[in-house]
């Protein structure tokens, strides 16, 4: 085995590269600092290699003393962990807009009440067309077009809107600037053929805003049944999401047969116990 190999099979992907772990390698290096002060005192040529060596350990495998990312994630506040994590889960739509949300969806026909009263359900007409949709969408490869469409009346170029993939994850952009971002293709599909199914019901879709489109969108997600990517069934749960940096609690609605996420939200155990 070459000394590249063995290089390679040390290191850690779980926690380096895009996945470091900031506040963990800051942590790591202090200590490093720490105990090379240490061994100086007693023989100082030592302490050139225990640095080295520390330093080295934290490149390779994210972090020097074992635990280091559990012990960060427990212990470090979380507006502190915020400062570094790269994830940014979706945000829930305000409170104050659920109502107005409700009654665009309604007055769209695309939920009714439910047969026994107690919740809203989507209509068997909004179903279909929204279904049938997404079916036709799936195996099209023109992510960039599809998601331009959201801006359309919004004067924006299309030639600005692209999009990226992260994992399963989509961001749409405009120029530099993020505007948009879904959990994941089946998000992004549900979306789409909303989106279009919307334009054609209601004159009202063209007077909302970006911002608002994407939060009626959002919303209506929470009413799938069947997933958008493999047409299996849809759960809805409660969740703890594990970035580079933090753990977070969310509420999600995912794939049973495939695994894909198709609508996540931050929320608060401790809220939702005290209501």
């Amino acid at each position: 085995m070459s000394f590249s190999d063995r290089v390679h099979g040390l290191r850690q992907p779980e926690y380096t590269g895009e996945n470091r772990c900031t506040p963990c390698t800051v942590v790591n290096l202090v200590i490093a600092v720490v105990v090379s002060g240490l061994v100086a005192t007693v023989f100082p040529p030592a302490a050139v290699a225990v640095f080295v060596v520390s330093v080295a350990a934290i490149y390779l495998r994210g972090y020097l003393v074992p635990g280091t990312p559990t012990l960060t994630k427990r212990y470090l506040p979380d507006s502190v962990l915020k400062l570094f994590d790269k994830y940014e889960p979706p945000e829930p739509p305000a409170l104050d807009d659920d109502a107005d949300i409700e009654a665009f969806l309604l007055d769209v026909e695309a939920v009714e009440e439910c047969r026994d009263g107690t919740d809203l359900c989507l209509t068997d007409e909004f179903a279909e067309a929204w279904y049938g949709r997404i079916e036709s969408l799936r195996d099209r490869d023109d992510d960039r077009d599809s998601v331009a469409v959201l801006f359309d009346g919004l004067d924006v170029d299309r030639d600005r809107v692209r999009i990226e993939s992260y994992g399963d994850a989509y961001d749409a952009y405009i120029d530099d600037t993020r505007v948009g971002q879904w959990e994941s293709r089946a998000a992004y599909l549900a979306d789409i053929a909303a989106e279009a199914e919307f334009r054609e019901r209601h004159p009202a879709w063209e007077r909302l805003g970006f911002d608002e489109r994407t939060e009626v969108l959002g919303a209506l997600r929470l009413w799938l049944e069947r997933c958008p990517e493999c047409d299996g069934p849809v759960t809805l749960g409660e969740d703890t999401v594990e970035s580079c940096c933090r753990s977070i609690d969310v509420i999600a609605a995912t794939c049973e047969d495939c695994g894909a996420r198709v609508f996540e939200a931050q929320f608060s155990p401790e809220a939702m116990a005290a209501g």
